[in-house]
């Protein structure tokens, strides 16, 4: 077996580990967001494929016969094209979608299926805490004409902030106390975030904690293929694959 783990989440580290740990030939490849990202304990490249095509022959050259997409529930470009490349290479596939967030008791929570809802959701004036990642603050031009944003981003830029307010620097993990403050500090009106599950809802905890109400983005439709929301079960698919 040579397998591609497609990585950018935990649930992909915690893959990485398991498989460093059995010994099998494994390349992670991640998508060059961040400028440190932490090491990985398996053979690792970074930046894009430059397309399908480019994609394509990466994986018929290595000779990959297996790969594990564990990216971001919202990476759905990457996921899409590498499922089809998989297919047409006869490779197996499995995706690695980690649960959904649930709303608690006092969540002031409103759906949105696209950023067009989220538009007649927040007022316009509103101060708001774009929690939808850097690389998607050109999407928001309309929304910011009648706000001010605030967006945070890992690396510090020399970028001046496109709209009327700023970036925010912070490497995660973010815990409460850190997440509240930084709704007080900004005086955020309203929080605008992706439903992407996992271990960064301190953010969403520290709006109820507040009482600020939430944009929360629908995830994207699942894809018709393989798939996990652990690592645990990752590695259990694996097994089965190679049993």
């Amino acid at each position: 077996m040579k397998l591609l783990l497609l990585a950018g989440t935990q649930e992909a580290r915690a893959i990485a580990d398991r498989l460093a740990a059995e010994g099998i030939d494994a390349m992670a490849s991640l998508a060059g967001v961040t400028d440190e990202p932490r090491l990985f304990p398996i053979q690792t490249r970074r930046g894009g494929f430059g397309g399908e095509e480019a994609q394509e022959r990466y994986l018929k050259d290595g000779k990959f016969d297996t790969v594990i997409d564990a990216t971001h529930p919202f990476a759905t470009r990457i996921s899409s094209r590498t499922l089809s490349i998989a297919r047409r290479l006869g490779l197996r596939y499995l995706r690695v979608l980690r649960p959904a967030w649930r709303a608690q008791d006092g969540d002031l929570w409103h759906a949105a299926a696209a950023r067009e809802d989220v538009e007649r959701l927040v007022p316009k004036g509103a101060r708001v805490f774009l929690a939808t990642g850097a690389q998607s603050i050109d999407e928001w031009s309309e929304f910011a004409k009648d706000r001010t944003l605030f967006c945070r981003r890992v690396d510090r830029t020399d970028d001046p902030f496109p709209y009327d307010g700023s970036w925010i620097i912070g490497q995660p993990p973010f815990v409460l106390a850190y997440e509240m403050r930084l709704l007080k500090t900004y005086a955020i009106d309203w929080v605008v975030a992706r439903n992407s599950g996992g271990p960064t809802r301190a953010k969403l905890d520290a709006a109820r904690a507040l009482g600020r109400p939430v944009a929360l983005l629908d995830r994207p439709a699942m894809q018709d293929c393989d798939h996990v929301e652990t690592p645990d079960e990752a590695l259990a698919w694996l097994t089965k694959q190679t049993a």
